[in-house]
């Protein structure tokens, strides 16, 4: 019996076997190597958001080399159309640029000199995973067009007379059996383009007649994205290939925006270390004082855009730079940061005496209260890592958001919860690569006007900073998602303000860079004989009691303890519903805080007075 399982094996495994895919094929079965996640739009880094990119990317760097002012975008439900009016697809390659891997202009650096895209894969991904793609070419009075489906060539119109300006059209529907129930969301693709034109003064993106312009670069970018006023008009320094700005906020913790060929790389890379590097150093040597980096940079907020010759990233993605040097024949990142730094900080801070005075007596005082609660930092550091070798609190995972090797690190996430019902519920059942599970006791402390004291003294507090690894700064963060789970009561709506309250206090930057997320969970369970729904909201409750028929069962849940580890299984699930915690501009961190967790009583009161809501439980079915 062996020799014929053996002889059935090496059937099996003949030359049939054996396999080539086509470029369209390879893509459609394996996506996450060309766009990460799929998704359906309902996160930032969803896949139709990385097919947009693609194809914005390739309109940017057209910006970029001198041609073409402004592109134009429209997003229906469903179909993008990009337009940009730079010189225009050769007419005779438009069919291969859109559908030979491997086929591009980027890869001669005198044509697309600091670009974005090299690889020649990204429009092809675009390609392959919609289920229908458009691309025309507009030069010199003529065009060429062709169509496709899922990345089968359907017509190629050949060339014909156009009036139109130069450029090139592209028009694309994410494929929806790929992209399940898909959607684009503003919220999303408004931050996409702003940065674009941060970093592009000159250049207008119309989303939907809607205009984004920017006149101040960077500056408007940090404008853009405080949530806390500037203590010192904001530092802009430019130069060949690199554009800095830096202030110091009323905040702690240190906040960056770091881009590369207009790329934003929100896990920063080389060009973002060497930037946090040589700014300290110089301002430390400006003062010839023997300052510590840490309290230079408490409060920093800045951002660094740098153009690299083919920039190699650590993703398909590009959210990270792995290069160490500026190009070919250029010299490292960080010698070339380090230069610039050196002379044109410092040059400013000589030159403009106010800001220096302002951000010494900033230094100052972070260097004040570090040296003060030296003592009591020593020994949560040292209780934190006794505690972490048996963390009752903790139940950990085994892939996190800053692991160096693997490709699910984004999956990483920790649940924040109260009480030992929940927290069991979805410790028993949680993805234990991918899920941690953080216990709270029970009501965390009020952090609102302490000070980073208190992050030291409450045990709580200074276990879930180890957990996390931010004590200085998320760029060690070890979860993607930091998920606050509490009972949708009285009770757990205050431990979520008390949450989001420590974490604007000390953290902000774990908000604004969108790691910090609201666990739905249901509220009701509709049930018959056959079919069982689960309600978020009354109008899913509803709706359900209607598709059940006639006196359904009908459960109100009052807290996560309630539901059994089994039911509990798929509301943390790959589509566990999340509600992402986000900051808007005009959301003043300090006036937030003043206002719920501040000692305004009276104001407080009649505010949830005026919008009070009365729920009814006696009426569920």
């Amino acid at each position: 019996m062996a020799e014929n399982t053996l002889e059935n094996t090496d059937f099996e495994y003949g030359s049939d076997a054996i396999k080539t895919l086509d470029w369209k094929e390879h893509i459609r079965r394996r996506p996450g190597m060309y766009i990460g996640k799929l998704g359906d739009g309902s996160h930032a880094d969803d896949g139709i958001y990385v097919l947009l990119k693609e194809v914005l990317d390739n309109a940017l760097d057209e910006h970029m080399m001198g041609f073409g002012k402004q592109i134009v975008v429209e997003i229906s439900s469903e179909v993008v159309s990009v337009r940009d009016y730079g010189r225009g697809i050769p007419l005779d390659k438009v069919r291969d640029v859109s559908s030979k891997m491997n086929t591009g202009g980027k890869y001669d650096s005198k044509a697309f000199k600091k670009s974005v895209g090299l690889n020649g894969v990204g429009i092809k991904a675009v390609n392959a995973l919609s289920s229908s793609f458009f691309i025309q070419s507009y030069r010199d009075g003529m065009s060429n067009s062709v169509s496709y489906a899922c990345g089968e060539v359907i017509t190629e119109s050949g060339l014909t007379p156009t009036d139109e300006p130069n450029g090139t059209l592209v028009q694309f529907a994410p494929d929806g059996t790929i992209f399940k129930n898909y959607a684009y969301r503003e919220e999303f693709i408004e931050p996409l383009l702003k940065n674009y034109v941060f970093l592009n003064t000159g250049l207008t993106i119309l989303l939907n007649g809607r205009k984004f312009h920017s006149r101040n670069g960077l500056v408007d970018l940090l404008n853009e994205n405080m949530t806390t006023e500037p203590l010192y008009p904001i530092i802009h320094l430019s130069g060949t290939d690199i554009e800095v700005v830096i202030t110091h906020g009323n905040q702690y913790g240190e906040e960056y925006y770091s881009f590369v060929n207009g790329q934003h790389t929100t896990q920063g890379g080389t060009h973002l270390t060497a930037f946090r590097e040589s700014a300290s150093r110089t301002i430390k040597e400006f003062y010839a004082k023997n300052f510590e980096y840490t309290d230079i940079r408490n409060g920093m907020v800045a951002a660094i855009s740098i153009k690299v010759e083919e920039p190699v990233f650590e993703s398909q993605t590009k959210t990270k730079l792995g290069s160490k040097d500026m190009g070919p024949e250029g010299p490292t990142i960080a010698k070339f940061i380090g230069d610039f730094m050196k002379k044109e900080l410092d040059n400013y801070l000589h030159k403009h005496g106010d800001v220096a005075e302002v951000m010494l007596k900033k230094i100052l005082a972070s260097e004040k209260e570090r040296k003060a609660i030296a003592g009591v930092t020593k020994l949560a550091r040292e209780r934190a890592k006794k505690a972490n070798l048996n963390n009752r609190k903790l139940r950990d995972c085994r892939i996190h958001y800053n692991d160096t090797k693997g490709d699910r690190q984004d999956e990483s996430c920790i649940f924040i919860t109260e009480g030992d019902s929940a927290s069991g519920s979805i410790t028993k059942i949680r993805n234990v690569e991918t899920q941690a599970v953080f216990s709270l006791r029970g009501k965390p402390l009020n952090t609102y006007g302490l000070t980073q004291k208190v992050v030291y003294e409450n045990e709580e507090f200074n276990l879930l900073q180890a957990a996390l690894n931010i004590e200085d700064g998320i760029e060690g963060l070890r979860y993607n998602k930091v998920i606050i789970a509490t009972d949708a009561d009285v009770d757990g709506m205050h431990i979520r303000l008390l949450m989001i309250t420590f974490l604007l206090q000390f953290f902000p930057d774990l908000i604004k860079k969108g790691h910090v997320y609201i666990l739905q969970t249901p509220l009701f369970r509709v049930r018959n004989k056959k079919e069982t729904y689960y309600c978020y909201t009354d109008e899913e409750r509803i709706a359900a009691i209607e598709k059940c028929g006639a006196n359904p069962e009908v459960t109100r849940f009052k807290g996560l303890g309630e539901i059994s580890p089994d039911e509990f299984r798929q509301f943390i699930g790959p589509d566990m519903r999340l509600d992402r915690v986000s900051l808007r501009k005009e959301d003043l961190v300090k006036d937030l805080l003043e206002f719920y967790m501040g000692k305004n009583t009276m104001e407080r009161q009649n505010f949830i007075i005026q919008n009070l809501v009365i729920e009814d439980d006696t009426n569920l079915v």
